[in-house]
């Protein structure tokens, strides 16, 4: 199950996170694909918002953490393997652990964990066009992800 848009500003990459968010009811896995500014720490504060983090967090990449926790009315776990490139860095995390939270588990540069390690739920991928265009495509890889997809109505 796939759903595609296109974001023309930052603020429609933040409406679709909300809306996943929103449409969230438990544990979920978001492996987050795209190069460089293409838009996933973005999506994350809009599914932060989703969620029902409170308004005075920072949503932020962590790429020097690894790893930040939000609570929410579902809480938010954002990881970020950017600066990670072997299995072993990743292990060290705490990051396979992680996906085993009750919670949203939303991961940039998922593309750095070992397929077999990665059980995602939602594939979010985001290719750059001219300024501040991105398309955007979701794929429900697991059931939780294409009943969401479902969900969403592309």
């Amino acid at each position: 199950m796939q759903g595609q848009m296109t974001s023309r500003s930052p603020e429609d990459t933040i409406k679709l996170g909300e809306a996943v968010g929103r449409a969230v009811t438990g544990r979920l896995i978001i492996a987050l694909i795209g190069n460089l500014g293409s838009g996933k720490t973005v999506f994350v504060k809009g599914l932060a918002r989703g969620l029902a983090v409170p308004k005075g967090f920072m949503i932020t990449s962590p790429s020097y953490t690894l790893i930040n926790e939000y609570p929410g009315r579902v809480p938010l776990f954002h990881a970020d393997l950017y600066r990670l490139t072997t299995a072993m860095d990743i292990e060290s995390t705490g990051l396979l652990d992680t996906m085993d939270a009750k919670g949203v588990l939303a991961i940039e540069w998922a593309e750095r964990i070992c397929e077999k390690d990665l059980a995602e739920d939602m594939r979010v991928h985001f290719d750059i066009g001219e300024g501040d265009i991105r398309f955007i495509t979701i794929t429900g890889c697991g059931q939780a992800g294409m009943d969401l997809v479902r969900e969403l109505k592309f």
